[in-house]
């Protein structure tokens, strides 16, 4: 692909991630957290109430 190796592939795709999305990984980390959780609860078929819902949502 254009002359690039993999390896060149990968370092340029960390520094666009360190420079443009380095504040968002905190919270990109959370979200991916929270809907492997959902996931795993849907597969196991429990119920969440509403008050649990709305604690996942603040």
């Amino acid at each position: 692909m254009f002359g690039l190796g993999i390896t060149e592939i990968l370092i340029v795709g960390l520094i666009i991630l360190v420079f443009v999305s380095g504040r968002k990984l905190p919270q990109i980390g959370g979200d991916l957290g929270k809907a492997i959780s959902n996931f795993r609860h849907s597969i196991r078929g429990e119920d969440k109430k509403e008050e649990d819902v709305k604690k996942i949502d603040q």
